[in-house]
């Protein structure tokens, strides 16, 4: 039987996993005061810069002795140029449970062709077994995988008295989980994820044991300028504070700002995480009473709270073909975006077949509870027009 079609619709139907939804009262008035057509290395420019980097550093709770950096090509610029920069001293352990990680390892084997590598691999849903990470080798790793809604549930893993390198890619859990972020040697992030930023622009930064391997490791393979974060075996300081490698976009710099002031008129770091939580949790108590979707993550504490995975479970979808199921996912996503209810909610193209909403502290729980109703309805049409067919 097919759901009624409901009456209450999300007040902002921007539920994609990145570029992610601007911060609740956005508008582009926010943005008047941005240094355009300035040089980025005036010092009205690099003032906006170095304001970007000591707020968020501030905002995340980063040591006092981290650097942090704005850097170009977004959340992967940051992690090539720390993968590029870093590794080749000891062993690399890379663990992989979805596409992105999966990526980080093919830089590690075919690209640096690291020769002591070792891939920790999982299926979507899963993790790795962390307990197989070795504390004298470097060790790179998402975590939140973006594309499978699984998170690490906790830094305990990490040695304390560890000799090896954590390097991190935190995109979709920076400002929405609770990093244990004294253990991450290196944090990579991008603006257009949880505070609701525009693209392009990445954050790299940096414990003193990382800045430690920069000055006294030289990659046996050519760097590209702008991955080069030493010059004479120092590090280049300007890159952490404000001076970028590459001329960065000053109306995505005052975007920047912009989160970032929202962020902390609402309570900081506790409050993103709680907002984020809250959105996990209507999808939690929708799914519990659901008789179709589930959560492509197998266990609750693995689940992440920002790219909330469903999984399709109805026995009449699992009785069609790969090619079957995958038009009537993208047929329920199709629904959503027609009817102006949600957009970008279908699943990464690598994962398995299924819908994903952003539930990042942009997004307000009250649409995300409007939008679960509209998803039965959806389903509900499709499994319609499938029999009907």
């Amino acid at each position: 039987m097919t759901a009624a079609r409901p009456a209450k619709r999300p007040g902002n139907p921007c539920f994609s996993s990145g570029p992610c939804a601007k911060r609740p009262g956005w508008s582009l008035n926010g943005l008047s005061e941005a240094a355009l057509g300035r040089s980025h290395r005036a010092k009205a420019g690099k003032a906006k810069l170095a304001a970007v980097i000591e707020r968020s550093k501030a905002l995340l709770g980063l040591p006092a002795d981290y650097r942090l950096g704005i850097v170009p090509a977004s959340d992967t610029g940051a992690v090539e140029m720390a993968l590029w920069s870093l590794l080749g001293p000891r062993g690399v352990d890379v663990l992989a449970w979805e596409s992105f990680g999966k990526g980080w390892a093919t830089d590690a084997a075919k690209q640096l062709k690291l020769a002591d590598l070792r891939v920790m691999e999982a299926d979507y849903g899963e993790l790795p077994d962390l307990a197989q990470v070795d504390s004298d080798r470097d060790v790179v790793f998402t975590w939140n995988g973006t594309t499978s809604g699984v998170k690490v549930p906790d830094g305990t893993w990490i040695a304390d008295d560890r000799r090896c390198l954590t390097i991190c890619d935190a995109t979709s859990a920076a400002f929405a989980m609770d990093l244990p972020v004294a253990k991450l040697d290196v944090i990579t992030w991008s603006w257009q994820k949880v505070l609701g930023g525009e693209a392009a622009h990445g954050m790299l930064a940096l414990s003193p044991r990382a800045v430690e391997r920069l000055e006294s490791h030289t990659p046996t393979w050519p760097l590209p300028k702008i991955f080069r974060l030493t010059k004479g075996g120092k590090l280049i300081e300007g890159i952490f504070s404000g001076a970028t490698i590459n001329t960065p976009s000053m109306l995505a710099v005052e975007d920047a700002l912009d989160g970032l002031t929202w962020a902390e008129s609402i309570g900081g770091l506790p409050a993103l995480i709680a907002r984020s939580q809250a959105n996990l949790k209507v999808v939690e108590d929708w799914v519990a009473q659901s008789s179709w979707a589930d959560f492509l993550a197998a266990r609750p504490e693995i689940r992440s709270s920002t790219s909330i995975c469903l999984k399709i479970v109805d026995p009449w979808f699992l009785a069609l073909d790969g090619a079957g199921q995958s038009a009537a996912a993208k047929r329920i996503a199709a629904l959503l975006e027609e009817e102006g209810i949600a957009f970008d909610i279908g699943g990464y193209r690598d994962a398995p077949v299924g819908l994903r909403l952003w539930g990042g502290s942009t997004v307000e729980s009250a649409d995300m509870a409007a939008l679960l109703p509209w998803l039965d309805w959806a389903y509900g049409l499709v499994k319609a027009e499938k029999a009907a067919a």
